[in-house]
């Protein structure tokens, strides 16, 4: 398995050289950042995610303005209690995209989020989650939250801003190549692999797994 830096300078190669590629890197909120984040926030956050996944990405960021209203800000005491008279109106209305399904992950998820608060915090739980851990945050997510498996977690976390790897194409074909996995990680024992392998690398390198995760992918 090749160093961070020898990775780093891989795709610094690709991408105009280590000032070039540096400016193209971003970084998580702080801990602190995501523990102030209120709840409705990372209720939309999610939801947001949910809905664009296996959607077109920006029918969704058109309509975003309508969601917020219609999920009431995404207050998750109101969203967690939502009633049938509620829900049958969200699937009539035509400020969102009416998903049955995906309208009910508001309600679950927001249910979710309370259970969170009695642990600390939504923002100190998802926020304050070790990095050297985060296969463990993600399983956590895709065993309680709804519809929050896959992907659908990583790129929730991601753009909530907390520090996160999304096992894209890209990334995958990099990990692969440094002989991590051999394959697209699904099973428990690959994402281990994964995570001993960011381990490594933030040792090496002092950076965050946004940004490991953001240089393997622009290494392919």
């Amino acid at each position: 398995m090749h160093t961070f830096d020898e990775i780093f300078a891989i795709a610094a190669d690709r991408h105009g050289g280590p000032d070039a590629l540096e400016k193209k890197l971003s970084k998580p909120k702080s801990v602190t950042e995501l523990a102030a984040m209120p709840d409705d926030r990372w209720l939309s956050v999610i939801t947001k995610t949910i809905f664009q996944a296996g959607f077109n990405w920006k029918v969704i960021e058109n309509k975003w303005d309508g969601f917020e209203t219609a999920f009431d800000g995404f207050d998750v005491g109101r969203c967690a209690f939502m009633d049938d008279e509620k829900f049958d109106s969200l699937l009539q209305d035509t400020r969102i995209v009416r998903n049955g399904t995906k309208i009910a992950t508001v309600r679950e998820n927001a249910a979710f989020l309370l259970e969170l608060r009695e642990e600390g915090g939504v923002g100190h739980v998802l926020g304050g989650w070790p990095s050297t851990d985060y296969v463990g945050l993600l399983a956590m997510l895709g065993k309680r939250g709804s519809r929050l498996g896959g992907a659908s977690a990583q790129y929730a976390m991601r753009f909530a801003g907390r520090d996160s790897f999304i096992l894209s194409q890209d990334v995958t074909a990099r990990l692969i190549a440094e002989g991590v996995i051999d394959k697209a990680s699904t099973s428990k024992k690959a994402m281990a692999a994964v995570q001993r392998a960011f381990n490594t690398w933030m040792g090496q390198s002092g950076r965050t797994l946004t940004e490991i995760s953001r240089v393997l992918a622009m290494s392919l």
